[in-house]
């Protein structure tokens, strides 16, 4: 029976050994993954970008309508298509119009006819006036016939001004029946494309009463010139200058970026109720060819490069932590978080002017849990 114990003490002793052997394994601190990426040289910029999303937007954009009331009897264009300057997009019952444009016409002509009647009379009574007037030298006609003479070819030639200037009259009276048919008809300022196209034929259609809009007639689009319009924040607007460096995204192209340039700032704030205070910012492409399949009123972005260094010490902006600073790769896979001085910065990059050197790894994915100064890691990912 003495015999019996020692070797029961023994198993107790190794059967608990190797549970507390499991147990250490078991609640061992296990490593956490992590994403981590070396500190670099490269480009770093500092950028701003819009509150809201942006609006591609013509250069040059007309909601026509007529300046009169009438009903349409001509309507040529229909939405899509394109059209040339001087174009008729719509025309009005207007023949009544039509039949004073060619009465002043016809009166033009008679006038015309008149006038060369008049001015033929005063030259024959000029060179009547004259010839009296040689004769008279000659004491061979009288004081008398010869004033008579000259008094007359000053009538007709003032007959004959005053038939010239019924022509004039005339002819102005055909600009003015023009004018008034032209104000029938609806044609285009530019080139471009009909966005939008209100109305049919035989329909009537009447002016806009003051101070309540309606739609236009025709929404004329210039698409050969287009430009982004995006909304800044005031605090931002303050830095941003015209000519400044920009990157143009849109929806529509997704995986393209357009360089482009600052081309207006608004010298106003937009106040929108319940929204921040914003100023329209305004860029051109600085290529117009891309333009090419774009469309007024897709979405845009801005990205306004405010500065720039091409060869910074750099890291992920994401690797940033709040009060700056970052958590660094250890030796044995253990993190160690360091203060760092930033400088420029943007969404993508931020330079580190000290607290870390090229080569070091730093921790990406900072909101993971148990990611913390003194963690045991492993490596995920090594990204670049």
């Amino acid at each position: 029976m003495r015999q019996r114990w020692p070797k029961i003490i023994l198993f107790t002793l190794v059967v608990g050994g190797i549970i507390a052997m499991v147990m250490f394994w078991l609640m061992r601190p296990r490593p956490v993954p992590v994403r981590v990426t070396e500190v670099d040289r490269g480009q770093v910029q500092n950028s701003v970008a819009n509150t809201r999303a942006g609006t591609i937007k013509a250069c040059r954009r007309s909601g026509l309508s007529p300046s009169i009331g009438g009903q349409i009897v001509h309507m040529p264009v229909r939405e899509g298509d394109r059209v040339k300057k001087g174009q008729v997009l719509l025309e009005f019952w207007n023949d009544d119009l039509t039949a004073q444009l060619v009465l002043a016409r016809r009166k033009t002509r008679a006038a015309e006819a008149r006038a060369r009647q008049a001015c033929v009379q005063a030259e024959t009574a000029l060179r009547e006036s004259r010839r009296l007037q040689e004769l008279h030298k000659q004491r061979l006609a009288s004081a008398e016939a010869t004033d008579k003479a000259v008094g007359e070819t000053r009538a007709a030639q003032a007959a004959c001004d005053a038939a010239r200037v019924n022509v004039e009259v005339s002819q102005a009276q055909i600009d003015v029946a023009r004018a008034a048919l032209d104000r029938t008809r609806l044609v285009a300022p530019f080139d471009g494309i009909a966005a939008q196209v209100n109305g049919e034929i035989g329909e009537f259609v009447t002016p806009s009463p003051v101070g309540v809009p309606t739609p236009p007639a025709v929404d004329l689009i210039d698409d050969s010139c287009i430009y982004v319009s995006a909304p800044m924040d005031e605090v931002d607007a303050a830095r941003i200058r015209v000519d400044m460096p920009v990157r143009i995204s849109l929806d529509a192209f997704a995986d393209k970026v357009f360089p482009g340039r600052v081309r207006r700032i608004a010298p106003y704030v937009l106040d929108r109720e319940k929204q921040a205070r914003t100023v329209e910012v305004e860029a051109d492409f600085q290529d117009p060819e891309v333009t090419r399949n774009m469309l007024a009123g897709y979405s845009a972005d801005l990205e306004i490069i405010l500065a720039q260094k091409d060869d910074a010490l750099r890291i992920p902006t994401e690797a940033v932590l709040e009060g700056n600073k970052v958590l660094v790769l250890g030796a044995e896979n253990r993190l160690h978080e360091k203060p760092v001085e930033t400088g420029l910065s943007n969404w993508k990059y931020t330079e580190v002017r000290s607290g870390l050197k090229a080569g070091q790894q730093v921790v990406l994915s900072v909101d993971r849990d148990g990611v913390k100064d003194g963690a045991l890691v492993r490596i995920e990912s090594r990204e670049h």
